[in-house]
Protein backbone atom coordinates (compact mmCIF):
# COMPACT_ATOMS: atom_id res chain seq x y z
CA UNK A 1 0.00 0.00 0.00
CA UNK A 2 1.31 3.48 -0.66
CA UNK A 3 0.72 6.46 1.35
CA UNK A 4 0.95 9.86 0.21
CA UNK A 5 -0.41 13.19 1.14
CA UNK A 6 -3.35 15.13 -0.83
CA UNK A 7 -3.63 18.89 -0.57
CA UNK A 8 -7.26 19.61 0.87
CA UNK A 9 -7.12 23.08 -0.69
CA UNK A 10 -4.99 25.24 -2.30
CA UNK A 11 -1.87 26.48 -1.70
CA UNK A 12 -2.15 29.85 0.65
CA UNK A 13 0.72 32.65 0.28
CA UNK A 14 1.10 35.50 1.97
CA UNK A 15 2.57 38.76 -0.10
CA UNK A 16 6.03 38.38 2.41
CA UNK A 17 6.57 34.99 1.30
CA UNK A 18 4.93 32.57 3.49
CA UNK A 19 2.71 29.92 2.55
CA UNK A 20 0.75 27.03 4.22
CA UNK A 21 -1.26 24.28 3.03
CA UNK A 22 -3.55 21.64 4.57
CA UNK A 23 -3.28 17.98 3.40
CA UNK A 24 -4.67 14.38 4.10
CA UNK A 25 -3.01 11.33 4.58
CA UNK A 26 -3.95 9.08 2.25
CA UNK A 27 -3.27 5.28 1.57
CA UNK A 28 -4.06 4.29 -1.81
CA UNK A 29 -6.51 7.67 -1.98
CA UNK A 30 -8.40 6.36 0.90
CA UNK A 31 -8.12 9.20 3.90
CA UNK A 32 -6.36 8.01 7.01
CA UNK A 33 -5.58 10.78 9.24
CA UNK A 34 -4.18 14.71 8.33
CA UNK A 35 -1.16 17.03 8.60
CA UNK A 36 -1.37 20.86 8.14
CA UNK A 37 2.21 22.90 6.69
CA UNK A 38 3.47 26.13 7.04
CA UNK A 39 6.29 28.34 7.17
CA UNK A 40 7.79 30.40 9.57
CA UNK A 41 7.84 34.03 9.35
CA UNK A 42 10.31 34.36 12.47
CA UNK A 43 12.86 32.68 10.21
CA UNK A 44 11.76 34.80 7.08
CA UNK A 45 9.89 31.88 5.68
CA UNK A 46 12.93 29.40 5.55
CA UNK A 47 11.71 27.24 7.84
CA UNK A 48 8.78 24.92 7.60
CA UNK A 49 6.06 24.08 10.76
CA UNK A 50 4.66 20.44 10.80
CA UNK A 51 0.90 20.99 12.93
CA UNK A 52 -1.31 18.84 13.48
CA UNK A 53 -0.70 15.49 12.07
CA UNK A 54 -3.26 12.71 12.86
CA UNK A 55 -3.26 9.30 11.89
CA UNK A 56 -7.15 7.21 12.49
CA UNK A 57 -6.76 4.74 14.94
CA UNK A 58 -7.26 1.72 12.45
CA UNK A 59 -4.15 2.81 10.59
CA UNK A 60 -1.64 3.15 13.27
CA UNK A 61 1.45 1.38 14.04
CA UNK A 62 1.57 0.77 10.47
CA UNK A 63 3.97 3.28 9.33
CA UNK A 64 1.65 5.80 8.13
CA UNK A 65 2.92 8.52 10.27
CA UNK A 66 6.63 8.30 9.12
CA UNK A 67 5.68 8.48 5.67
CA UNK A 68 3.47 11.74 6.19
CA UNK A 69 6.31 13.13 7.93
CA UNK A 70 8.93 12.15 4.88
CA UNK A 71 6.56 13.31 2.28
CA UNK A 72 5.94 16.74 4.35
CA UNK A 73 9.73 17.28 4.46
CA UNK A 74 9.60 16.96 0.93
CA UNK A 75 7.01 19.22 -0.08
CA UNK A 76 8.65 21.57 2.50
CA UNK A 77 12.05 21.62 0.74
CA UNK A 78 10.14 22.00 -3.07
CA UNK A 79 9.26 25.37 -0.78
CA UNK A 80 12.47 26.16 0.11
CA UNK A 81 13.01 25.43 3.42
CA UNK A 82 16.19 24.98 5.24
CA UNK A 83 14.62 23.15 8.35
CA UNK A 84 11.52 21.92 9.69
CA UNK A 85 10.00 22.63 13.16
CA UNK A 86 7.47 20.56 15.41
CA UNK A 87 6.13 20.68 18.57
CA UNK A 88 4.39 18.05 21.05
CA UNK A 89 3.22 17.73 24.64
CA UNK A 90 5.51 15.81 26.60
CA UNK A 91 3.49 13.30 27.29
CA UNK A 92 3.03 12.92 23.68
CA UNK A 93 5.51 9.85 23.69
CA UNK A 94 4.83 8.33 20.49
CA UNK A 95 5.12 11.75 18.73
CA UNK A 96 7.98 12.46 19.90
CA UNK A 97 9.36 9.36 19.41
CA UNK A 98 8.53 9.45 15.75
CA UNK A 99 10.29 12.55 15.62
CA UNK A 100 13.19 11.59 17.07
CA UNK A 101 13.62 8.43 14.76
CA UNK A 102 13.24 10.60 11.81
CA UNK A 103 16.56 12.95 12.82
CA UNK A 104 14.47 15.74 14.93
CA UNK A 105 16.32 16.89 18.23
CA UNK A 106 14.79 19.16 20.79
CA UNK A 107 15.65 22.61 20.50
CA UNK A 108 13.26 24.55 22.90
CA UNK A 109 10.90 23.91 25.50
CA UNK A 110 7.96 26.03 26.37
CA UNK A 111 6.98 26.02 30.27
CA UNK A 112 4.53 27.36 32.52
CA UNK A 113 3.70 27.64 36.47
CA UNK A 114 0.57 28.72 38.41
CA UNK A 115 1.42 31.70 40.35
CA UNK A 116 -0.10 31.64 44.20
CA UNK A 117 -2.16 34.55 45.47
CA UNK A 118 0.38 36.67 47.13
CA UNK A 119 3.79 37.87 45.71
CA UNK A 120 7.14 36.47 46.78
CA UNK A 121 9.49 38.29 48.84
CA UNK A 122 12.90 39.23 46.34
CA UNK A 123 16.29 37.68 49.00
CA UNK A 124 17.44 40.02 51.56
CA UNK A 125 19.65 42.09 49.99
CA UNK A 126 18.62 42.79 46.23
CA UNK A 127 15.52 45.26 45.40
CA UNK A 128 14.13 46.29 41.82
CA UNK A 129 12.62 49.48 40.34
CA UNK A 130 11.73 49.82 36.40
CA UNK A 131 14.44 49.94 33.48
CA UNK A 132 14.72 53.73 32.53
CA UNK A 133 15.00 55.07 28.71
CA UNK A 134 18.89 55.06 28.73
CA UNK A 135 19.23 51.74 29.73
CA UNK A 136 16.50 50.36 27.70
CA UNK A 137 18.20 51.78 24.62
CA UNK A 138 21.48 50.17 25.55
CA UNK A 139 20.06 46.80 25.84
CA UNK A 140 17.74 47.41 22.83
CA UNK A 141 21.14 47.82 20.91
CA UNK A 142 22.81 44.51 22.59
CA UNK A 143 19.27 42.09 22.39
CA UNK A 144 19.04 41.99 18.72
CA UNK A 145 22.37 40.58 18.04
CA UNK A 146 22.17 38.60 21.39
CA UNK A 147 19.01 36.90 20.35
CA UNK A 148 20.38 36.39 16.72
CA UNK A 149 23.40 34.78 17.71
CA UNK A 150 21.59 32.37 19.87
CA UNK A 151 19.64 30.97 17.32
CA UNK A 152 22.99 30.84 15.26
CA UNK A 153 24.86 29.02 18.14
CA UNK A 154 21.51 26.34 17.76
CA UNK A 155 22.33 25.37 13.92
CA UNK A 156 20.20 28.63 12.06
CA UNK A 157 21.94 30.44 9.24
CA UNK A 158 22.90 34.04 10.47
CA UNK A 159 20.08 35.83 7.79
CA UNK A 160 17.39 33.86 9.10
CA UNK A 161 18.48 34.23 12.81
CA UNK A 162 18.90 38.24 12.42
CA UNK A 163 15.67 38.60 10.66
CA UNK A 164 13.94 36.32 13.09
CA UNK A 165 15.61 38.62 15.67
CA UNK A 166 14.57 41.73 14.31
CA UNK A 167 10.90 40.76 13.56
CA UNK A 168 10.42 39.76 17.13
CA UNK A 169 11.66 42.83 18.30
CA UNK A 170 9.48 44.93 15.80
CA UNK A 171 6.39 42.60 16.88
CA UNK A 172 7.03 42.94 20.92
CA UNK A 173 8.28 45.95 21.55
CA UNK A 174 6.67 48.74 18.50
CA UNK A 175 6.66 51.77 20.91
CA UNK A 176 9.60 50.85 22.87
CA UNK A 177 9.07 50.76 26.25
CA UNK A 178 5.84 52.68 26.19
CA UNK A 179 4.36 49.68 24.16
CA UNK A 180 1.13 48.34 26.24
CA UNK A 181 1.31 45.68 28.83
CA UNK A 182 4.90 45.54 28.96
CA UNK A 183 7.45 45.76 31.51
CA UNK A 184 11.26 46.19 32.13
CA UNK A 185 12.95 45.95 35.41
CA UNK A 186 16.31 45.79 36.38
CA UNK A 187 17.66 43.75 39.47
CA UNK A 188 20.07 45.64 42.17
CA UNK A 189 22.58 44.54 44.83
CA UNK A 190 24.44 47.07 46.34
CA UNK A 191 22.75 49.65 44.91
CA UNK A 192 24.79 48.35 41.69
CA UNK A 193 22.21 46.37 38.82
CA UNK A 194 22.74 43.05 38.33
CA UNK A 195 20.63 41.63 35.68
CA UNK A 196 17.36 42.83 34.25
CA UNK A 197 14.07 40.99 32.76
CA UNK A 198 11.38 41.56 30.34
CA UNK A 199 7.52 40.11 30.95
CA UNK A 200 4.42 41.21 29.19
CA UNK A 201 0.73 39.52 29.15
CA UNK A 202 0.04 37.02 26.37
CA UNK A 203 -1.65 33.91 26.19
CA UNK A 204 0.07 31.55 28.01
CA UNK A 205 -1.99 28.21 27.16
CA UNK A 206 -4.86 28.15 24.65
CA UNK A 207 -7.43 30.46 26.07
CA UNK A 208 -5.85 31.27 29.25
CA UNK A 209 -3.77 34.76 29.15
CA UNK A 210 -1.16 35.13 31.70
CA UNK A 211 2.43 36.94 32.03
CA UNK A 212 5.37 35.89 29.92
CA UNK A 213 9.25 36.02 30.22
CA UNK A 214 10.78 37.45 26.93
CA UNK A 215 14.32 38.27 28.36
CA UNK A 216 15.76 37.70 31.83
CA UNK A 217 19.18 37.66 31.95
CA UNK A 218 22.28 38.07 34.91
CA UNK A 219 25.30 40.45 34.10
CA UNK A 220 27.64 38.03 33.23
CA UNK A 221 30.30 39.09 36.26
CA UNK A 222 27.67 38.94 38.57
CA UNK A 223 26.04 35.06 37.58
CA UNK A 224 26.41 32.44 39.75
CA UNK A 225 24.94 33.90 42.81
CA UNK A 226 21.68 33.62 43.15
CA UNK A 227 20.65 36.47 40.79
CA UNK A 228 18.29 34.63 38.36
CA UNK A 229 16.55 33.11 40.71
CA UNK A 230 15.92 36.34 42.42
CA UNK A 231 14.83 38.02 38.77
CA UNK A 232 12.17 34.99 38.43
CA UNK A 233 10.74 35.80 41.59
CA UNK A 234 10.83 39.48 40.88
CA UNK A 235 9.03 38.06 37.33
CA UNK A 236 6.58 36.21 39.51
CA UNK A 237 6.39 39.18 41.76
CA UNK A 238 5.36 41.70 38.29
CA UNK A 239 2.71 38.94 37.44
CA UNK A 240 0.80 38.80 40.20
CA UNK A 241 0.66 42.70 41.19
CA UNK A 242 -0.73 42.79 37.21
CA UNK A 243 -3.56 40.26 38.39
CA UNK A 244 -2.19 37.09 36.24
CA UNK A 245 -2.24 33.78 37.43
CA UNK A 246 0.01 32.06 34.85
CA UNK A 247 3.47 32.99 33.99
CA UNK A 248 5.19 31.61 31.24
CA UNK A 249 8.41 31.44 28.98
CA UNK A 250 10.43 29.93 26.50
CA UNK A 251 14.07 28.21 26.86
CA UNK A 252 16.17 26.33 25.22
CA UNK A 253 16.60 22.89 25.65
CA UNK A 254 20.72 22.42 26.11
CA UNK A 255 20.78 25.71 28.90
CA UNK A 256 20.91 23.20 31.31
CA UNK A 257 21.36 25.62 34.12
CA UNK A 258 17.85 27.69 33.23
CA UNK A 259 15.87 24.54 32.70
CA UNK A 260 17.43 23.30 36.51
CA UNK A 261 16.06 26.44 37.59
CA UNK A 262 12.92 26.44 36.38
CA UNK A 263 12.17 22.90 37.06
CA UNK A 264 13.32 24.10 40.71
CA UNK A 265 10.57 27.04 41.24
CA UNK A 266 7.81 24.60 39.77
CA UNK A 267 7.38 25.28 36.35
CA UNK A 268 6.49 22.71 33.70
CA UNK A 269 7.11 21.31 30.70
CA UNK A 270 4.21 22.02 28.50
CA UNK A 271 5.81 21.50 24.68
CA UNK A 272 9.27 20.47 23.53
CA UNK A 273 9.99 22.11 20.39
CA UNK A 274 12.02 19.83 17.70
CA UNK A 275 13.91 20.89 15.07
CA UNK A 276 15.46 18.82 11.89
CA UNK A 277 18.01 20.34 8.87
CA UNK A 278 16.67 20.11 5.05
CA UNK A 279 19.53 18.84 3.30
Amino acid sequence: MTTTLRPTGPLQQTRDGGKSRSYEVCVNSRSVGAIDLSTDAGFDHTAGVLDGLRVDPPDRRRGRATVAVLAAEEVLRGWGCEQVMASAPPDATAALSLLDSLGYTERSRNMDKELPPEPPALPAGVEARPMTGAEYDVWLAASVGTFAQEWIDRGTEPAAARAKSELSHRQNLPEGLATPDIAFHVLLHDGSVVGHIWTARREIRPGAWGTYVYDVEVNESRRGRGFGRALMLLAERVAVESGSVLLGLHVFADNTPAVRLYESLGYRTTYRNLAKRLL
